[in-house]
């Protein structure tokens, strides 16, 4: 398995841990979505699904470890929304937003989430507005003995 689609299935399964806190009920993974003005498929990382399936918002998992996010890619998540009649987006990235990006996620409702590079569903630490969610696993050994004293 890539990475990045490693990346995209573990944002998706912690979204979906912590989807009311994103006021979703639920987060599906990969999925293509019908484009209600181009008339064109958009193939989707994530879905998140409002209550009672009031709406939908769109993921989008972006593992760049160099830069952050530019204009120009929250720019083409921002006609996706339009396109496909959703309601915002939530963008996945380990370092976040430039400035040109940040103007456009504040102005198509698009959240920004910062999931560091190497997460798991275990080990994560996860950042959106003042939130921090950190996983971490461990595993211990145990060990016992048994001594039998015949008398």
């Amino acid at each position: 398995m890539k990475k990045w689609e490693s990346y995209e299935e573990v944002a998706a399964y912690l979204l979906d841990k912590f989807a009311r806190d994103f006021g979703l009920e639920r987060v599906e993974g990969k999925q293509t979505i019908q484009g209600q003005r181009s008339g064109t498929e958009w193939e989707i990382d994530a879905k998140g699904v409002r209550k009672g399936n009031e709406g939908f918002i769109i993921v989008e998992c972006r593992r760049y470890t160099a830069s952050k996010q530019n204009q120009e890619k929250i720019g083409g998540l921002a006609y996706r929304i339009i396109d496909t009649g959703a309601e915002g987006g939530i963008v996945v990235s380990p370092l976040g937003l430039q400035e040109g990006a940040e103007k456009i996620a504040a102005a198509e409702n698009i959240q920004s989430v910062e999931l560091r590079s190497d997460s798991t569903i275990y080990d994560y630490f996860l950042r959106f507005l003042n939130n921090v969610m950190v996983g971490v696993h461990d595993t211990i050994h145990f060990e016992d003995e048994v001594i039998v004293i015949k008398k």
